[in-house]
């Protein structure tokens, strides 16, 4: 043989053939797979596995689920995994993770990344994510010229992965109207990652994981407690055994945890009490599956805003009734909320084949969302919605920023190269851009706990604009002291609180045990300084301004900025100054009533309807979105019958299957492991029962242009958007 045409056989004999190509390492996702090494077949033995197999018979069948973007569990016909573990593979069929161990920072040995052979440019090397460590000869190894090279032979006998159904068939094709204008609605406000916020574990149940449904929605006893008595909160906020009133739950806050069981605390496969957006509202209602069914009944557009409560993580956390995985400010969780968003849309693309090839798109100018929703996907808005955004504390913490305009410039430049363009300048609590949005009950009391300045309400309120949260009575008769003086000294030193909270607050027992006043109050302060320059630097941005969690005064003042620079913003939360934000080119939000009257149908759609006629009073596109506020403790649409009957007797019920509003999908009933879910008795308690929640509207009437104004308000939502671009440039002096 000539010497030249032995380099070609030389160099597949080294180990080392230089820098490798770019194998495909997503079309594999969901296959079925014998892995075939140079050493035999991957193989169950005993415990483990081995490469004792030398034929594909002897092979063991794996099922390649993806983990992600280019990783993979090797699932066996036994429901097992092929798992990292110190200096060799295991196999395991119960895996932990950072849920079960609430731990944010933990990877499963299970997880393997797909790469290019060094050895074998044809071939494949598997690396653990968990260890770096890659699959070799005799367990695991750190070189790569002691990786085995596989390869990946399909055969048959594969379990099926764990998942949630659909239960929809069919797929879409109207994206477009004949117009040209984008076809879908909008869900303006949505919270897909509360799970991260409050410390990453008050809020349980993910959207998603890596390891799957299992890990994503599991039993939350690992958070809330045995029959979930450490649920303080959510037995609070959900009403509980009374009123759950701050008086009721003093014991159980001293204790750490509830006299009586709270709720059944199993997830997947059973889901005995939750999700349940309705009644149990510390646990997760978007996962992915659920969403997807959402977006295959026309949703086409969801603002996703980041959320958190440091008060409420502080108290929990601090006195150990639930762990946590980090700390408790609003920025940290916010952070981890936009990280887990991409994650999301990285894991949908692995599950459909590859970068860009899933139905979740994140997008960051309006041409982009055009772009995705007329390919047939759901176009995704990043927003944030908590009350000390950049850490902007109306009393700032030891180590913290200076809040001043150079700073909240650059927080709004660097949150929006990470794709944020829509923001809440304040939200529950007071900060230093704004007085909070004045809600009352354990908000009023955690809102002194926040800052150390005693409640702030008086009677003196505008009378030419709406409420929102801001009016009703002061709960805490005793905290309220109204100042001149928005930023002054604070009036107590609360900064133990993250450390010892029940000492913090217990000095206070009398104050918050000491009755209410009655009355309209409102909040007596408005935009400070600081606060104004934030809405300035937004719009120079083309950021889109919710402004539905200001105060009366501070709603009052961003309306004169906003009609100053005839800038448009959003109401998301309901409100509309009276027609006033149409006038500016924005929007807000309207869903459909509960009950139905027999006598008079339609009437379930009287206020979208008379909002319509406001947006076409003022010259604006006729289109009108909703705002479910899920994840975000707002309990959700209710049903038409059953324990939360209407007092009218209701006809009409949801049957199935019934068809999607366009007529591509068909839709059956739903369920999720085990559990059958009835909108009819149960309401919307998930966002996947949004078909049902639209089929229920049409059984009322709902006319054609009823729909055609709800599937435009994509369009809409772009158009203001695009409307704020147009007008940044002209206040940047483009």
């Amino acid at each position: 043989m000539r010497p030249y045409l032995l380099l070609p056989v030389l160099a597949l004999l080294s180990c080392d053939q230089g820098e490798p190509p770019e194998l495909d390492v997503h079309s594999w996702a969901h296959g079925c797979y014998a892995l075939n090494t140079s050493k035999g077949y991957l193989t169950t033995a005993g415990d483990g596995y081995d490469l004792s197999g030398e034929t594909l018979a002897a092979a063991t069948a794996f099922r390649f689920q993806p983990s992600g973007l280019g990783t993979y569990l090797l699932y066996d016909p036994d429901k097992g995994y092929v798992v990292a573990e110190g200096e060799g593979i295991t196999r395991l069929t119960t895996l932990e993770s950072d849920m079960t161990r609430v731990d944010d920072s933990y990877l499963s040995g299970a997880e393997w990344v797909l790469e290019t052979s060094r050895r074998d440019h044809e071939r494949y090397q598997l690396r653990s994510r968990r260890t770096g460590t890659l699959l070799g000869q005799d367990g695991l190894t750190t070189e790569d010229k002691k990786a085995v090279a596989v390869s990946f032979e399909a055969t048959e006998g594969c379990s099926t992965y764990p998942e949630l159904t659909l239960d929809a068939e069919g797929s879409i094709t109207q994206t477009t109207w004949e117009d040209g204008d984008v076809y879908g609605f909008v869900d303006m406000h949505s919270h897909i990652f509360s799970n991260f916020g409050f410390g990453g574990a008050l809020f349980h149940g993910s959207a998603f994981h890596p390891l799957g449904v299992e890990h994503a929605l599991p039993d939350c006893d690992v958070v809330h407690g045995e029959n979930g008595r450490k649920d303080l909160f959510g037995y609070a906020y959900d009403g509980g055994g009374n009123d759950g009133s701050v008086g009721e739950l003093i014991p159980a806050l001293l204790k750490g945890e509830l006299e009586e069981d709270n709720h059944v605390t199993d997830g997947y496969p059973d889901f005995t009490e939750w999700p349940n957006a309705r009644k149990r509202s510390t646990h997760q209602v978007q996962y992915y599956k659920w969403i997807e069914r959402a977006y295959l009944s026309g949703l086409r557009l969801i603002v996703q805003h980041a959320t958190t409560n440091s008060v409420i993580c502080n108290i929990s956390v601090g006195e150990g009734w639930v762990p946590s995985r980090y700390d408790c400010e609003d920025m940290t969780a916010t952070d981890r909320e936009i990280a887990a968003v991409y994650e999301l849309e990285d894991y949908i693309d692995a599950q459909s084949g590859g970068p860009e090839q899933g139905w979740f798109r994140v997008v960051k100018t309006p041409a982009e969302a055009r772009e995705v929703i007329a390919s047939g996907k759901l176009a995704v808005i990043l927003g944030i919605e908590t009350s000390d955004l950049f850490n902007c504390h109306l009393t700032p913490r030891p180590n913290g920023p200076v809040c001043d305009e150079a700073y909240v410039d650059s927080q709004l430049d660097e949150y929006y190269e990470k794709g944020v363009r829509v923001l809440f300048p304040n939200h529950k609590y007071d900060n230093a851009f704004a007085p909070g949005d004045g809600s009352g009950g354990f908000i009023e009391a955690g809102n002194f706990l926040n800052s150390g300045y005693y409640t702030n309400k008086v009677q003196d309120c505008p009378t030419d604009i709406p409420n929102g949260f801001d009016h009703g009575p002061v709960e805490f008769k005793n905290l309220n002291e109204p100042r001149d003086v928005y930023q002054s000294e604070p009036d107590e030193d609360l900064s133990e609180l993250p450390e010892a909270p029940v000492d913090t607050i217990l000095p206070f027992a009398g104050k918050l045990l000491g009755g209410s006043i009655e009355g309209d109050h409102c909040q007596n302060g408005t935009l400070t300084p600081i606060g104004e320059h934030l809405l300035e630097g937004m719009m120079k941005r083309g950021m889109v301004i919710e402004v539905d969690h200001l105060s009366r005064r501070a709603y009052k003042r961003a309306y004169e900025m906003l009609e100053e620079n005839n800038y448009p913003a959003v109401g998301t939360h309901g409100r509309d100054n009276y027609g006033k934000l149409y006038e500016v080119g924005g929007l807000s939000e309207r869903g459909f009533g509960r009950c139905h009257d027999a006598a008079n149908p339609g009437s379930s759609l009287k206020g979208r309807r008379e909002r319509l006629d406001l947006m076409v009073e003022a010259g604006q596109y006729p289109a009108l979105g909703l705002g479910f506020d899920l994840n975000g403790f707002a309990h959700g649409p209710g049903p038409r019958f059953g324990d939360e009957a209407c007092n009218d007797s209701q006809e009409n019920p949801v049957t199935y299957p019934f068809t999607s509003v366009d007529g591509d999908i068909t839709f059956t009933q739903p369920v999720a492991g085990n559990r059958v879910f009835d909108f009819n008795t149960e309401g919307m308690i998930h966002v996947g029962l949004l078909p049902e929640y639209l089929e229920d509207a049409r059984h009322d009437g709902a006319t054609e242009e009823d729909m055609e104004s709800l599937f435009r308000s994509a369009e809409g939502y772009i158009r203001m958007w695009e409307r704020a671009e147009s007008r940044a440039a002209d206040l940047r002096g483009e």
